[in-house]
């Protein structure tokens, strides 16, 4: 699984990547996780609202942190 967190290193940016990797713990996946920090390659991917999640180059989740259980849910399907 590829990941990506979106956002210019901001509070919510940083809480979206530990919630991410809580999730991966939870289901016991590996991931590579990456930061996106460049605005252009965040608007890139259509993302006009950070923070942003992708995976495997699809956009899950734009302006928002969701839970921990919510990004599980993400993840599986």
């Amino acid at each position: 699984m590829d990941i990506k967190v979106l956002g210019p290193g901001c509070n919510n940016c940083v809480t979206l990547e530990a919630r991410t990797r809580d999730a991966l713990d939870d289901l016991g996946t590996d991931a590579t996780i990456e930061k996106v920090t460049d605005t252009a390659q965040i608007m890139g991917y259509g993302v006009m609202a950070t923070p942003g999640l992708v995976i495997d180059g699809n956009v899950v989740v734009s302006g928002r942190v969701p839970s921990v259980k919510q990004l599980t849910k993400l993840m599986k399907g």
